[in-house]
Formats: C-alpha cells, structure tokens, sequence
C-alpha cells in the first residue's frame, strides 16, 4: 500500500459511473475452446488427491527428472470447459455489463456448438477454425498448452476477403472500443493493425480507443517485434490506442526495443511506451500494475489473494476493467484501479463480476490489503 495507489482508488471511486451506456463494442479476431485441468501431486485413493499447488513445484519436479535423466509422468484432472481467447473473455464481460459486443473471430464452420451457445445472442462473425488449450491451474500462475486454430495465418488481406471491407466498416461504425488479441498467436497482427489504420478513414463513427494484447511476446521474432512497433504507432497517428501486458510480457518487449537490461517493472513499461508509442501502455501484476502515458507513470498496487480460485483468463479479465475505465473516461491510474478489481473478483471466485461487484470491489480496494 502506498500514497498512490490511495490516489487512484480514490479517483476510481469518483470516476467510475453507477450505469453504462449499452454501446457496441467490437473483439477480433481469436476464438479458442478451453480445457481447464490442475496437476495431481499425491494420489491418496481413486476419489482423493492433493493438487500439485505452484509452477514452482511443477518446475522442481521437472528438474529433477531431467537430472536424473529419466521420464516424468504426471496425471491432470480436467476441472471444466469453457470458450477461450481474448474475443470470448472480453465479450463475456462487456456482455454481462450490458453492452452489445460483436466477436470476430476463429468458432469453426459452422459456428462450433460451444460458441453458439453462449454467444448465440450476440453478432457473431466466424472467420475459420478454433484454437484448443489445455490451461493447468497454479496458485501462482498458469500453464497453457495450445493448438494454434486459423490465428496463424490470418492477415490484414485475409481479414478484409473474409469480412469483407463494408460489413467490417459497417460493425466498427459506432463502435465504443475495437480489442485486438493475441499478437502472440497471430503473428500476422502488425498487418492486421496497418490495415485498420488505412481503413479508419472509410468509417463515419470509428472507435475511440483500440486495445491490443500483445500475448506471450516470447513466440514472436525481432523481425515480427519491429513490424508491430511500427503498425501501432501508425494506428496511434488515426486513434487513441491501449496496449495492455502481462509484466512477463512487459520485460520481453522491453528487452526486445531496448536492449537487455535489469529493469524496475516501472522502467520495462517506459522502455515499451518509448518504443511503441501508444496513448497508453499498461503493464500488469499480480502485485502491481503500471500504466504510461505521455504525461508520466502511474503505479498502483493489486491487493493478493493467498489461494486463488481461477487465474487462467486473469489479464483478460483486467484488460476487460481496463477497458471499461477507458471508455468510461476514467484518469489512466483509475482505470488500472478497475482492471484490477474486475481481475480481483474474478481470481477470487472465478465468477465474471456484474458491474456492482465491480463497484463493491473498488470501494473496498484498500481494505483487501
């Protein structure tokens, strides 16, 4: 706890709206089936076990096999199923705080059942086959092991025959925010980016903010690293745009713009801004987060939680409160306040919170330290 983040949890409290307006908002262009599983450490009988609880003891157990040059085996339980991707994840929210998201996106042709059910009320736009991931629960983190869908190859030109050039202008047109995601798993991104920023021109109403979640950088190479320096400080020169990172995230890019360096989780965000030149960069923690504008840094800290119910989707999530404060026209700090709140709630019960919980959440923010 410190001075500031007092002062942003105040500003958020002041900021933040009882009620929304219930706007379009658009996410492009993922879409992914999730398995959530955990590992089993000791099986006791066929009904009882005890879950294996961090990376760190996964990662333990894996150095010892390797030095002894031998096998591992581990058994995993598959905990539930649900769609995935940073489309779903950000639709669910918006939807359950009664805005009207459209998902362009990889939900199979056909429409795959499991999109169909849950987003069958909302515009749905399916553009090619689903990625699949096996997301294993940690107490301090995740653990994603993924089949790449159609993402992999999709470009800005394969987007715009697809979509189609009107029936994309068309659902832009008055749209409060367009989120894009993963970079990571849609290398093609920068493409996809330089597109739109020759494309915002054809829109009457275009978005006043782009999101864009970068993913896990660690997959892409320099050469992808530079094209998407320069698509979105191009996007940057037509509209306002939001980059959100995990704090993994975060170091790599700095490092990759930068330079390798030991870097305070202030300095990497301030590499990255520096490079990118976005309206805002945002790193995310599980201890704090960060965001840079051109006005300077503000850091907030996140309240912890000793034994999370759900951290898969968690940056998803606080990208979503992120979002929501964007839009809402929340100062840059109060708006981080938001992100993690609704990532807060989420971890703690693994349930998408309505826009009270989100409320109840901040006006408690500093008591939960």
């Amino acid at each position: 706890m410190d001075d500031e983040t007092r002062r942003a949890v105040e500003t958020a409290r002041r900021q933040l709206p009882d009620s929304v307006d219930a706007r379009r908002v658009v996410f492009g262009f993922d879409g992914y089936l999730d398995r959530v599983r955990e590992v089993v450490a000791d099986r006791t009988d066929p009904t009882t076990h005890e879950r294996l609880p961090s990376l760190a003891d996964f990662r333990n157990r894996l150095d010892r096999s390797v030095k002894a040059g031998s096998s591992l085996s581990y058994e995993w339980l598959e905990e539930g199923r649900r769609t995935g991707g940073h489309t779903c994840h950000l639709a669910r929210a918006f939807g359950t705080w009664a805005f009207d998201p459209t998902l362009v996106g990889m939900y199979g042709d056909p429409v795959r059942e499991t999109f169909e059910r849950e987003f069958g009320d909302y515009d749905i736009v399916t553009l090619g086959e689903p990625g699949v991931t096996d997301a294993v629960e940690f107490d301090d983190g995740k653990l994603m092991l993924t089949e790449i869908g159609d993402t992999m190859t999709l470009d800005w030109a394969g987007l715009d025959e697809r979509f189609g050039h009107d029936r994309l202008a068309d659902r832009l047109d008055g749209a409060a925010l367009l989120g894009v995601g993963y970079w990571s798993e849609t290398p093609h991104t920068p493409s996809v980016l330089s597109g739109l920023r020759d494309f915002w021109g054809d829109i009457d109403d275009p978005p006043a903010t782009v999101l864009v979640d970068p993913g896990d950088v660690r997959k892409l190479d320099t050469d992808r690293l530079r094209s998407g320096r320069e698509a979105i400080g191009g996007l940057t020169d037509v509209t306002h745009v939001v980059v959100s990172a995990n704090r993994a995230e975060t170091n790599v890019l700095a490092d990759a713009y930068g330079g390798e360096a030991d870097r305070t989780f202030e300095a990497a965000a301030e590499a990255v801004f520096d490079a990118l030149g976005p309206t805002w960069f945002v790193g995310h923690g599980i201890d704090r987060s960060v965001v840079v504008t051109a006005d300077g840094t503000a850091s907030v800290a996140v309240p912890a939680v000793e034994d999370p119910e759900m951290t898969t989707s968690s940056g998803d999530h606080f990208n979503a409160g992120l979002a929501l404060g964007r839009i809402s026209g929340l100062d840059p700090a109060a708006a981080v306040v938001v992100g993690n709140a609704v990532a807060g709630h989420f971890v703690r019960t693994a349930d998408q919170p309505s826009l009270d919980d989100v409320r109840a959440f901040v006006d408690d923010y500093l008591t939960k330290f």
